[in-house]
């Protein structure tokens, strides 16, 4: 059985990396994009249905590309199942998101996201990104 200092650990690791998750989230939505550098990897690989980008400023041009032409967006992330194995880590989560196309019109997709990070002098950070897509709807007349 591990000792507390271990699972003090880990249960650290754990939350650092779902707070990252969150983050990701908010970072999209709100284009914290002055926050890029606390998420990623200067080396990070990001592979989505919009194409797949190398590197921060690669990264920053795929989401301005695909995001910029959207009014707003929401995303949720769920069922996060994070593996770790010592500076390296996995994690698998369930996302859904709203894009408002325009002020009468609003689009849902859902996908799984699959995130690798590694610990770094600052922190957990992500190193890898694919995203994989489940369903996307036509734009839809807005309900509220």
């Amino acid at each position: 059985m591990p000792g507390t200092e271990t699972l003090i650990h880990e249960l650290a690791d754990r939350a650092a990396l779902a707070d990252l998750v969150a983050r990701h989230s908010l970072w999209v939505d709100e284009q914290r994009y002055d926050e890029t550098g606390r998420l990623f990897t200067q080396d990070v690989v990001v592979t989505s249905p919009s194409g797949q980008a190398r590197g921060i400023e690669a990264l920053l041009d795929l989401v301005r590309s695909r995001h910029g032409e959207l009014a707003a967006t929401l995303h949720s992330k769920s069922n996060l199942v994070i593996d770790i194995d010592g500076d390296a880590a996995t994690v698998r989560a369930n996302d859904v998101a709203v894009f408002a196309i325009d002020d009468k019109k609003e689009a849902i997709a859902a996908g799984t996201h699959h995130y690798r990070a590694r610990r770094t002098g600052d922190g957990w950070r992500f190193d890898r990104l694919d995203i994989v897509p489940f369903a996307l709807t036509e734009g839809l007349e807005r309900a509220l």
